[in-house]
């Protein structure tokens, strides 16, 4: 296997060309930004993670200079600095699309069709896993537990939901998003660009419509164990059916006592089953 001259040069420790500067009027925007992140915090090295979600506001990924930016303004090393930004998955290290559309592929995502959403868009956008498409406008990745589980499977888009999705809805999406069509999230604020998205997670302020009063709501799976515990009847709750009925079948309505599984069911333990109590532990008996 061949090696370039760069990464011979980095393996033998030699010194790499410095990055490239901003221009002037870049720089002197970003240094005023950067400024008002820094005086959120006691101590300046603090404001690294939201100086990188700015420098990626600024190119749609961290780049060198961006980290060198970054190194200069907090006095860290770039070394320091690399770290970082090389550990959280949140920055991209190379050109990415305007729309990063992750696909949750954790294990109750996959069983419910995540896999075969994922499949199905590396196919039609005609690339891989953290792939971008020729036209700049979709990146694609698929990405860990995003804690909806009862919306699932669920597709992300720079972070916004879109629930309970098919490979055919979720190709929609996507077409939709390099037409420019507008496209609205299943819940939260209204979609915005990458760069966009990034800027917001530095600290500044979030004008969507809706950002401020949409915050998302837990499905009623997720809410089963809070109404048990407050002493309610749950109502019937049916697992994201795929097809209807068969015709001429109706379809099985529970009784409002009676649970489709029997982890949302109270259950009988010595405490409340005094007739049948739990016996002594072996060193009890002995």
């Amino acid at each position: 296997m061949t090696t370039s001259s760069s990464e011979q040069g980095v393996s033998l420790g030699m010194p790499q060309l410095p990055a490239p500067a901003y221009p002037d009027d870049v720089r002197a925007r970003l240094e005023a930004d950067a400024r008002e992140i820094i005086a959120r915090y006691p101590g300046s090295r603090s404001a690294l993670l939201p100086m990188l979600h700015l420098v990626q506001a600024e190119e749609g990924h961290v780049t060198r200079t961006g980290m060198q930016f970054c190194a200069d303004l907090l006095d860290l090393t770039t070394a320091e600095v690399t770290a970082v930004a090389t550990f959280y998955t949140m920055y991209r290290r190379k050109p990415s699309g305007d729309y990063q559309v992750g696909v949750c592929t954790n294990t109750l995502c996959a069983v419910m069709g995540g896999d075969a959403i994922f499949e199905t868009l590396q196919e039609h956008l005609g690339v891989g896993n953290n792939g971008t498409t020729e036209d700049g406008k979709i990146t694609l990745e698929h990405i860990e537990c995003n804690a909806a589980c009862d919306f699932a499977p669920v597709v992300m888009v720079n972070w916004e939901f879109f629930d309970n999705q098919t490979p055919e809805s979720a190709t929609r999406l996507v077409d939709d998003l390099r037409a420019g069509a507008e496209v609205s999230p299943t819940r939260g604020a209204s979609l915005c660009t990458f760069k966009e998205t990034a800027r917001i997670l530095a600290g500044f302020p979030d004008a969507r419509e809706g950002a401020v009063e949409a915050g998302g709501s837990a499905g009623p799976a997720s809410l089963v164990g809070l109404r048990l515990a407050k002493g309610e009847t749950p109502p019937a709750r049916v697992v994201h059916p795929r097809a209807a009925a068969p015709e001429g079948e109706q379809p099985h309505e529970p009784s409002p006592t009676e649970h489709l599984s029997s982890h949302d069911a109270p259950q009988d333990t010595s405490a409340s089953d005094p007739d049948h109590p739990a016996g002594p532990t072996a060193e009890e008996g002995e």
